[in-house]
């Protein structure tokens, strides 16, 4: 039985394939539906990790072929040293991904090629969500992630596209985008991955220190204490022992902690009856720049 199962392990195997150029990419992509196939995409900036291989097991399971996009991508970026400084790990990425059983396609583009000549965003109206949370901290990065969305979806036109829970305001976002765009693309949200010690899994936890990781665990442990208490206490009251708790960490800053409902993403100051919460936060390890939430009902 073990031999067989090798045996199909082996047959469903397919090495990687690369394409650089979207005239290539889109030829290939035709010849896959052409067959019959239907196609999933991940987005990611590389520097892969676990988190990121869930999100290809997920579109593996129920695609034909994944095409994963490896793309730093410069318009999302308000600190221009952050662009330079994200890691490049094009080699590693493409081994991990290597790793998994199944039909897997990269795009890995240079920005001319997905831009053209004007590297620059297209403003989004998403209803008011874009300003909320990580809109209000980082401006113009909603415009700069709805922009690539949209040239990359129209790139590889597949039928689903998967996001991690992690990005919570982003996966909203993508959302918004697909029906402004009236864009044929199922948008399949997926769980957190988590590391051991419950931090949300990130390319950035691979610049914090060990102590650092370790005291980060602070994060993923407030949301849950909120997550137990929501229905007690109230908004104030978890507000309050957010702040307190992080105040008391000599090695995690709070940038911010809100509940928000999960259709606006308005903060709440008090709950309502039928409205679905969720508890965000942002929270600095050094200068690494750390997000998580959790569902509080449902």
């Amino acid at each position: 039985m073990q031999i067989k199962l090798n045996i199909l392990i082996l047959l469903d195997f397919h090495p990687v394939s690369m394409f650089q150029k979207q005239d290539l990419l889109a030829k290939e992509i035709s010849r896959l539906k052409n067959e019959g196939n239907e196609i999933g995409f991940v987005a990611t900036m590389g520097a892969l990790h676990r988190g990121h291989l869930t999100l290809a097991e997920r579109a593996l399971e129920e695609n034909d072929a994944v095409v994963v996009s490896i793309f730093v991508n410069p318009t999302q970026f308000n600190n221009t040293g952050d662009l330079v400084n994200y890691p490049r790990t094009l080699e590693e990425d493409t081994q991990l991904l290597n790793t998994l059983p199944g039909n897997i396609i990269i795009y890995a583009p240079e920005p001319k090629d997905l831009y053209g000549d004007t590297v620059a965003s297209t403003h989004y109206n998403f209803g008011g969500i874009e300003n909320q949370m990580e809109g209000k901290y980082r401006e113009g990065h909603f415009d700069g992630v709805g922009t690539v969305l949209n040239l990359l979806f129209r790139a590889i036109a597949p039928h689903r596209a998967y996001f991690g829970e992690k990005d919570f305001q982003q996966l909203q976002v993508v959302r918004k985008l697909v029906d402004i765009e009236n864009l044929p693309i199922e948008i399949v949200g997926c769980a957190i991955a988590r590391e051991p010690n419950g931090l949300a899994m990130s390319s950035r936890n691979k610049r914090l220190t060990p102590l650092q990781f370790e005291e980060a665990a602070i994060i993923n442990e407030t949301l849950k204490i909120v997550q137990q208490h929501f229905n007690q206490w109230s908004i104030p009251k978890l507000q309050k022992y957010v702040e307190e708790r992080f105040s008391e960490n000599k090695h995690i800053t709070l940038e911010y902690f809100e509940i928000a409902n999960i259709e606006t993403l308005q903060p709440a100051l008090r709950k309502r009856k039928g409205n679905t919460y969720r508890a965000f936060i942002a929270a600095f390890a050094g200068d690494v720049r750390l997000i998580d939430n959790m569902a509080l009902n449902s």
